[in-house]
């Protein structure tokens, strides 16, 4: 398993205009886009949602490749995912069957909207993080749970423990690189005999990676106290995230296209 392709969490500074989206409006169109896949249930609706990303993309002037690359980490759930439904799931002509296992005209079928559910939801998460800084991320996140502060839910400390969160996944995968690089010089093959064993020679990456990520953590607590940061204290801002018209017509675009999609998806 290639950690360094793991690509969520990971920022690429840049002057685009999917950059320049306001981070709300990026966040929101995201988990609607999330949430489209599902209603996308044949090739001509699944097609248009490609359409959209790959437009996104070019906009943000990324390689289409980084993405692609970005889908190996993620390939043996995916593949597994899919298998799933292609040999459990029955219904209409049956391709082959041996015993219980069946690979019907409706699993084939599930299985491909699966998988292209995945690829999408993979590339929109993606394309958030590539394109989003941490800090404008917490802040969207702040900025849209802020009505339920009316309930004293800590928004700004909720917020700013997911965008560390998103912030450290990448350095945590590089760190669990190095360790695995490190064991396999000592002679340890993380790909040979069984599960079992397997899941043995996982062990040796766990406990240097839990050392290093308290390690860590102790850290960037002393670092952040250091600069008088108090949890509870209340927030100001020097730049307050105003919409403009990109973002306007981001929405309309999206408006469009959930459209469009509902469309293709009755046929």
């Amino acid at each position: 398993m290639n950690l360094d392709r793991l690509l969520i969490g990971r920022y690429l500074p840049g002057s685009t205009v999917i950059h320049k989206l306001d981070a709300r409006v990026k966040l929101v169109i995201t988990l609607a886009f999330i949430a489209l896949t599902f209603f996308a249930d044949n090739w001509q609706s699944s097609l248009l949602l490609f359409l959209f990303i790959f437009i996104a993309v070019a906009m943000a002037k990324i390689n289409l490749l980084i993405f692609l690359k970005g889908i190996q980490p993620m390939l043996w759930l995916i593949i597994f995912t899919v298998l799933m439904q292609v040999l459990f799931l029955t219904g209409g002509r049956v391709y082959w069957h041996w015993g219980w296992l069946i690979i019907s005209e409706y699993g084939f079928a599930s299985g491909i909207l699966i998988f292209f559910r995945f690829v999408l939801i993979i590339f929109i998460s993606t394309l958030l993080t590539l394109t989003t800084s941490p800090t404008t991320l917490a802040d969207g996140i702040a900025s849209l749970l802020s009505p339920l502060k009316i309930f004293h839910l800590p928004i700004d400390e909720i917020a700013f423990m997911l965008a560390l969160s998103l912030r450290f996944v990448p350095t945590l995968m590089d760190e669990t690189s190095k360790i695995m690089t490190a064991q396999r010089s000592r002679g340890v093959d993380f790909g040979q005999g069984n599960v079992f064993q397997q899941m043995k020679a996982v062990i040796p990456i766990f406990i240097p990676q839990f050392i290093a990520s308290f390690h860590r953590a102790d850290e960037l607590a002393t670092a952040m106290a250091s600069r008088g940061y108090r949890p509870a204290a209340s927030r100001t801002k020097l730049y307050r995230p105003q919409l403009k018209k990109r973002d306007g017509f981001a929405i309309l675009a999206f408006a469009l296209l959930t459209y469009l999609t509902f469309i293709l998806s009755s046929k």
